[in-house]
């Protein structure tokens, strides 16, 4: 098992180098940055400075998306971090939410989301690539041939099937284990059906902590299944209700919110903000099935669950507070049970 956590890129310079630097001596992974340009400051530009800082770290952003960009700029992006930095550099990508959504525009097909990756992964080889409308390949003669892991992030049947059949991992924005392993296998049996060999396939299933205070740790955390939310509304809107393509656990979250929040959209300015009012509707139980709160041990015996359903990395959303206390936790008493 894997750890790693996720910054939303709100943190000072200096400060995220220290945590970087904690990160590592800890025995966390990967340290991932959203990439959200617009909410937040540019990830890539913080990536390089913890790069630059550690000696084991892996870093990319969780998650961009093939919209925001001209696709060889962001491979140069993605090369020049991969080779400047011992290949300590993933792809994680999705559609394009909260990037997109807050300029008012759609996020991408999963067809043009699967062009994205094949064409950056190959300029990140180097490869003569390509790609929309220009005229001539483009190659980057200083690569270093790289193949660059790609994550994709999803939800729905689709987006699972695509995971599956061009992706290296599955990133799910859950804790929950038993709706992860609903996840993973569809994933796999989409990647197996295609004729690939699974066996190496990684799966990160991301979500807010607490250790602690139970009702401090509801207070801190709830605005993550609003986040949830807001993405498996678009699922269960396209599939509808009473179908085996969304678990029932999850269409009957998604009509709660409807009630909840009939006349209100979603508030992009509060994505993964603890002071959201996007989470006025949740409630501690679906808090406490998404994230993972508690004690220490409850912590290992959740995260245990999680790798018995094909998790093979579980990262922290770390935006709730108290930052270096939870990385101390974790590194003291979560991780050495995994290691």
């Amino acid at each position: 098992m894997e750890f790693g956590i996720a910054f939303k890129g709100e943190i000072g310079r200096e400060r995220t180098i220290a945590i970087a630097r904690q990160l590592e001596a800890a025995g966390f992974d990967y340290a991932w940055f959203f990439d959200s340009h617009i909410l937040w400051r540019d990830c890539y530009t913080q990536m390089a400075h913890i790069l630059e800082h550690t000696t084991r770290l892996r870093t990319g952003p969780l998650v961009t998306n093939p919209n925001v960009r001209d696709w060889s700029v962001a491979a140069s992006m993605f090369a020049t971090l991969s080779v400047d930095h011992q290949n300590r550099f993933d792809l994680a990508v999705g559609r394009g939410d909260s990037s997109m959504r807050v300029m008012g525009k759609r996020p991408a097909t999963l067809a043009r989301m699967t062009e994205f990756i094949h064409a950056v992964k190959g300029m990140v080889r180097g490869d003569k690539v390509e790609y929309g409308d220009c005229p001539a390949p483009v190659q980057f003669d200083w690569a270093n041939g790289y193949d660059m892991p790609a994550w994709v992030a999803a939800y729905g049947p689709k987006a699972l099937a695509t995971a599956g059949t061009e992706g290296d991992g599955l990133v799910i924005q859950l804790g929950d284990p038993s709706l992860s392993k609903w996840f993973i296998d569809q994933a796999i049996s989409a990647g197996e059906a295609a004729g690939r060999d699974m066996s190496d396939f990684r799966v990160l299933s991301c979500a807010p902590v607490w250790v602690g205070d139970r009702d401090k740790g509801y207070e801190q955390t709830k605005w993550f299944p609003a986040l949830v939310g807001n993405h498996v509304a678009d699922i269960v809107e396209k599939y509808g209700q009473g179908s085996d393509l969304v678990p029932d656990s999850l269409t009957t979250y998604i009509e709660d919110r409807k009630g909840a929040n009939a006349d209100e959209g979603y508030n992009y300015k509060q994505h993964a903000d603890k002071k959201s009012d996007n989470s006025h509707y949740v409630t501690p139980e679906i808090t406490e099935s998404f994230c993972i709160l508690g004690q220490p041990e409850e912590h290992v015996a959740k995260i245990k669950e999680l790798e018995a359903a094909g998790v093979t990395q579980f990262s922290i959303y770390l935006t709730n507070g108290e930052e270096e206390r939870l990385i101390a936790e974790y590194g003291e008493h979560v991780i050495p049970h995994f290691k």
